[in-house]
């Protein structure tokens, strides 16, 4: 394959709006990559960011408001000083290259396993509903995740604000903002979808009652952090981590997304793959993009060339790019010159050390 001169695009151009201003229009997805030993990001953590910091804004991998978010192994936190402090070296790794930084607040609710968590941790979701989905452990290797306990109300209440706490740490820590993880079947996306919600309450029944707690949550972490640092990721129509369909899809994200358009987020992150499969999920994007004022971001199988159409053609402002990014930590430079992309090793997407991790080299700028 020829490389050629992608230079111009406008997914290259700097980027601003509301609060939101970008040296570029490339997304760094969030994933996750399971090096945080402890719990904490370290040294290999910097240098990973580091490596991808000339996107317009990198997204952390998942991470926990609190211990009960903990689901995976070798996940990280953002609950305790130790960890805020080893953030300020990522988020410093970041802002060298230019680039902007968002850590993704995630809660894994019952994508979970005990041998994941910290002494005293539980599983908690919207209702005692165990999950169809495997969980890897270090200590016991695959198993089953296990099942929830029920949220009280004050259970509600204290992991709002578990996230409102770990915003506010996010910021002392030097990032940009926050994103929270709306989407793939994690605490959010289970009180979104009637499957794993059967509650009876006013976080329950109702499309707008199962938004409830996403849009409380947004609401909270705005108002103690601002709302032009507040982002969130969604994944309509996606049956990831036992989220299978339901009939009032359409509803349930048209009150979302008006209910995240009046509070005044920054940004609106929607994995689009599964909703473009159907003309209802097309529509319902269209309607997302008209009711959704501020910057839309999209994600899901993305190219250089289907991004910038896509941003040209007013369907979105940013694009996200995923496992793209994990083997071609300068991704913008190989979109601009046409190269193609490096494959990623997917045995080295959860280990534990630099292999697979940072050791992709970057490519420089092939003469056109």
């Amino acid at each position: 394959m020829g490389t050629h001169d992608n230079s111009q695009y406008t997914l290259f151009k700097s980027f601003s709006n509301k609060g939101l201003s970008l040296q570029n229009r490339v997304v760094m997805a969030p994933m996750t990559r399971s090096r945080a030993i402890g719990n904490k990001v370290n040294s290999l953590v910097a240098e990973y960011y580091s490596q991808r910091n000339t996107a317009g804004l990198l997204i952390t991998e998942g991470t926990a408001p609190s211990a009960n978010g903990l689901g995976y192994p070798r996940i990280p936190g953002i609950f305790d000083a130790t960890q805020i402090e080893a953030w300020k070296e990522v988020t410093a790794a970041a802002h060298r290259g230019g680039a902007k930084i968002f850590t993704q607040l995630m809660h894994g609710g019952r994508i979970a396993h005990t041998a994941n968590m910290l002494q005293g941790a539980e599983i908690v979701a919207p209702s005692a509903i165990q999950a169809k989905a495997d969980v890897w452990t270090d200590t016991l290797g695959q198993q089953v995740s296990e099942s929830p306990r029920e949220m009280t109300q004050a259970d509600i209440t204290a992991t709002i604000a578990e996230f409102v706490s770990a915003a506010k740490n996010a910021i002392l820590a030097g990032f940009d903002g926050i994103e929270l993880h709306g989407a793939n079947g994690y605490l959010i996306e289970q009180f979104i979808n009637p499957n794993s919600n059967t509650r009876t309450d006013s976080y329950g029944g109702s499309p707008e009652n199962r938004g409830r707690f996403l849009v409380e949550t947004a609401k909270a972490v705005g108002d103690a952090i601002g709302f032009d640092k507040v982002g969130v990721r969604i994944s309509p129509y996606n049956i990831y981590n036992d989220m299978d369909a339901y009939i009032d899809t359409p509803e349930t994200y048209r009150h979302i997304v008006r209910g995240l358009e009046d509070l005044g987020i920054v940004y609106l992150h929607v994995i689009d793959r599964a909703a473009l499969e159907t003309k209802e999920g097309q529509d319902l994007m269209a309607e997302i993009r008209q009711t959704f004022t501020n910057t839309l971001i999209l994600n899901g199988g993305y190219d250089a060339h289907r991004a910038e159409k896509a941003i040209t053609g007013g369907q979105g402002d940013l694009v996200s790019f995923g496992a793209a990014y994990v083997s071609n930590p300068d991704l913008v430079e190989v979109m601009k010159t046409g190269q193609e992309w490096a494959q990623p090793d997917p045995s080295t997407f959860f280990s534990a050390d630099e292999k697979g991790f940072t050791d992709y080299p970057a490519r420089t700028a092939v003469p056109i």
